[in-house]
């Protein structure tokens, strides 16, 4: 007995240490991810504005979260059922935003206690909710008294776009304040010059931008209230069903294992993400905070990473069917369904990371980079049986591209199907508080994107009350004259100077109003004049100097924020080009096609041009290329971006050229 003892207690001991062992490596590595999202969490606050909220806990964050879940389903509601007038919903809409922006964003970063709303924040909110409450309330008197508005009217409708800015500066930023305080002063001047009473000017500016469908409660609301927050909404729910996860793991099993396969990673992952989640920051801190360390890893830069994953995710925006959101406000501005915008975006976007493709790839090669061993890849089995997880975005790609269901409806039975997918998938479980997290997110997702097209549609409303679109767009045709290619480069410019900081959503709805129009009065068609400002719009978020999202891949990756901008900058080249290849060659946005071998000459052309100028920059091409050969191929790879055949076999013989010299030479080095 006492032997049988004496050999036990060896074993209980072992079982002992292995369990304490394990229960230490288990720490390690709840300790591990607590470090990454607070690391996650700091560079939010520090490049996303909308992260820096206020500090809720206990009953009081229990009460705010009840009251942004039931601002989603009133959102849901309304948009499906409510027949009030336009000025009752919307007025009803940007109340309830204000009330709830208040209580999350401080008056500045720094100005944060715990469960606490100071006075005047109080004050503000009542006021500013005051205002919307009232006007919905009495909207059809206000209607029928048009321009005779009471002083009492004039007060009131000053207070709800005065307050509405300030929660525009504390959750959007200063730089789209700047363009609507130097248009309401030239608003004011273009008032007093055709009659110097201040009050009369007042009045009219008042009326114009608070009471009618021109302003506050323009286009870019009604299209956020309509479709975008739906949408935001069903983009919470779908990432909290695990998608991001299959769609990392998908992308890790279909490229993780080539040369430098964690890059490429990033680009699948960041694309499909991206698509949804509509903010260049956010995809890059959320999928960077796996990719990036997944590339340093492997062998790249620090400084690359953090641009790939910047670059890939900004341009999940352009990535259709979702498109961050921004393509409903296109269908609504173009006046074609949102199912065209989608199909009309695929070519460009396939285009866009084709180009970030092949650059991750060259690189990768340069440095002479392997894959990742399939050992540390999930199964294609496993993934087949997680492939359910697709199914609320193959559903709403159908009922929107059918054309069966509105929108709205469109949207709801995604939703619904999203909550029930959550429930299946027994890893990530969706459960009841994960729902109202859910409604939480998409509400609060709702406050910027809601501010910014309020500002927006003021912007565009003092635009309309001044002419100035017209002014702007004479100005602009008769500088360019016969030459396009100014008035396109012009519009660039502008597009990227106001995107810095911007929201993309609000980016476009100003460029919307006030570049489009000069590139269509050019002869330019309507659709690829949208398309362009739309997409320099989206680059400013990696162009430096205010490169929000690569500067946030670069703190991720611990890089140097400027160099990680113009890396991404180089990376995301064809977002530069594409532009003006459909600009000129709309058939590539399915406009005007005399032939299918059109569309299909535009795009081979482009592609090999984007090889041709990715390779350039890159400065390797199955060894390192010298100067000469780097600006050959820039040179043939413009020329194959340029409209017409000619130059297309121009840029053909010489991007050709260069290849096969340089693969010979390398070839004859390595034997």
């Amino acid at each position: 007995m006492s032997l049988f003892k004496k050999r036990r207690d060896p074993m209980e001991q072992m079982e002992k240490e292995l369990r304490q062992e394990t229960r230490e490596m288990e720490h390690e590595v709840h300790e591990m991810e607590r470090d990454i999202q607070a690391d996650v969490d700091a560079v939010m606050k520090k490049y996303d504005r909308e992260s820096n909220t206020r500090v809720w806990e206990g009953v009081p964050k229990l009460i705010l979260r009840g009251l942004m879940a039931a601002f989603s389903v009133y959102c849901i509601l309304m948009t499906l059922f409510s027949k009030a007038l336009p000025e009752v919903r919307l007025s009803l809409f940007m109340a309830f935003i204000i009330i709830i922006g208040y209580l999350v964003y401080p008056l500045h970063r720094g100005h944060v206690r715990v469960n606490h709303v100071p006075w005047y924040d109080w004050a503000l909110m009542i006021l500013g909710a005051g205002s919307f409450f009232y006007f919905a309330i009495n909207a059809f008197s206000i209607i029928q008294l048009a321009t005779k508005l009471q002083p009492i009217h004039i007060v009131i409708g000053a207070v709800g776009i005065l307050v509405l800015i300030e929660l525009c500066r504390r959750c959007v930023g200063l730089p789209i304040l700047c363009v609507l305080g130097v248009l309401l002063v030239y608003t004011f001047y273009n008032q007093l010059s055709w009659n110097p009473s201040i009050y009369n000017a007042l009045k009219n500016i008042i009326y114009k931008l608070f009471y009618t469908t021109s302003g506050v409660i323009g286009t870019p609301v009604s299209v956020c209230y309509t479709y975008i927050v739906l949408f935001i909404i069903f983009g919470a729910f779908l990432e909290r069903t695990g998608i991001a996860n299959f769609f990392i793991s998908f992308a890790n099993r279909l490229a993780g294992w080539s040369s430098g396969g964690p890059a490429k990673v990033a680009v699948i992952s960041s694309a499909l993400c991206g698509m949804v989640s509509g903010s260049s920051v956010g995809n890059t801190v959320t999928t960077g905070s796996v990719t990036i360390p997944m590339m340093k890893k492997t062998g790249y830069k620090p400084e690359f990473a953090g641009a790939v994953e910047a670059a890939a995710s900004t341009g999940g925006q352009i990535m259709p069917p979702i498109m961050g959101a921004a393509a409903f406000l296109m269908a609504e501005y173009m006046n074609i369904p949102y199912a065209q915008v989608a199909v009309k975006a695929i070519l460009p976007a396939l285009l866009y990371f084709t180009g970030i493709f092949i650059a991750v790839h060259l690189e990768a090669k340069k440095l002479g980079l392997k894959g990742m061993p399939k050992s540390e890849m999930t199964p294609w089995s496993a993934l087949a049986k997680q492939a359910y997880l697709i199914i609320p975005l193959a559903l709403l790609i159908y009922l929107v591209s059918s054309g069966s269901r509105t929108m709205q409806f469109s949207a709801a039975v995604s939703i619904l199907a999203a909550i029930v997918v959550g429930f299946l998938n027994k890893e990530e479980r969706l459960t009841v508080g994960k729902v109202i997290e859910a409604l939480e997110a998409g509400a609060k997702g709702a406050i910027t994107v809601a501010v910014a097209c309020a500002m927006a549609g003021m912007i565009a409303g003092c635009i309309t009350v001044t002419g100035l679109a017209s002014i702007l767009i004479n100005t602009i045709v008769q500088a360019a004259g016969n030459a396009t290619i100014i008035g396109l480069v012009l519009t660039m410019v502008c597009c990227i100077i106001l995107g810095m900081g911007v929201p993309t959503t609000a980016n476009y709805c100003i460029m919307a109003s006030t570049c489009a129009p000069i590139l269509i009065q050019m002869g330019f068609p309507v659709v690829a004049a949208h398309f362009f400002v739309f997409y320099f719009g989206i680059v400013a978020d990696i162009t430096p100097p205010v490169a929000l999202a690569a500067y946030a891949g670069a703190a991720i990756a611990k890089a140097n924020p400027m160099k990680t901008g113009f890396n991404a900058t180089k990376l995301a080249i064809a977002a530069f080009v594409v532009p003006y290849i459909f600009a000129y060659s709309p058939a590539m946005l399915f406009v005007d096609v005399n032939s299918t071998f059109e569309v299909i000459q535009i795009v081979l052309s482009a592609l090999l041009g984007l090889f041709g100028i990715a390779a350039s920059l890159n400065g390797y091409l199955f060894k390192h290329l010298p100067w000469l050969f780097r600006i050959i191929l820039i040179g043939g790879g413009l020329g194959m971006m340029i409209p017409g055949t000619m130059s297309d076999l121009a840029g053909f013989v010489l991007v050709g050229g260069v290849v096969l010299l340089q693969y010979l030479s390398a070839k004859k080095e390595t034997a």
